[in-house]
């Protein structure tokens, strides 16, 4: 998702404001921001990915749930909460109930479609917050423009390392055991 305005508030004030809002916020270091619209690109891209990783998990026969991005997710760790575009839990997801909506605390892999206008955020600040959350095992970054896919993988050591997926790929998430084919993610792109 794009940004849009963005203000300042507390943690309390961020979560009551939520309850409420008609429109989704994004919360860190203080800042709540408004998110805006997608682009056609964007939105067919999301669509793609979550319905090629969802398929790929059922052919697996993967315990797994898919969240799309009405699902907020906690980094407690750092104060962030987001709505990223796809997250995925194996097993039993564990919410923070003492917000509305409840926040996913437990994601295995974050998924971000890219956007001009939040790329550069999405490779660095908002990564390095995911990065700090102990469950997160893969991070990916989807090109809503170009058929590519880039993951960052957490290492044994606890460093992060990065893979990036082009074409006619497969695009192997390690954490769930599946490949998902760019073009299954990217089919309805080339329709626009």
């Amino acid at each position: 998702m794009s940004t849009a305005t963005a203000r300042r508030m507390s943690e309390a004030e961020y979560l009551a404001l939520e309850a409420t809002a008609e429109t989704k916020h994004e919360y860190v270091n203080g800042e709540t921001i408004a998110m805006a619209g997608v682009s056609p690109e964007h939105s067919v891209v999301q669509v793609g990915l979550a319905t090629a990783v969802d398929a790929a998990l059922a052919s697996a026969g993967k315990p797994c749930l898919t969240f799309s991005s009405d699902t907020r997710v906690r980094i407690s760790e750092t104060g962030l909460y987001a709505y990223p575009d796809l997250t995925v839990v194996c097993g039993k997801p564990d919410f923070d109930h003492g917000a509305s909506p409840p926040s996913l605390l437990n994601p295995l892999v974050v998924f971000e479609v890219l956007s001009d206008s939040t790329e550069a955020y999405d490779r660095g600040a908002k990564a390095a917050h995911y990065r700090s959350r102990a469950s997160l095992q893969e991070y990916v970054l989807v090109s809503s423009s170009e058929r590519r896919v880039e993951i960052l993988r957490r290492a044994e050591e606890g460093w992060w390392k990065s893979a990036l997926f082009e074409g006619d790929a497969a695009v192997p998430l390690a954490s769930l055991g599946i490949e998902v084919p760019l073009r299954a993610i990217y089919r309805q792109l080339d329709l626009l």
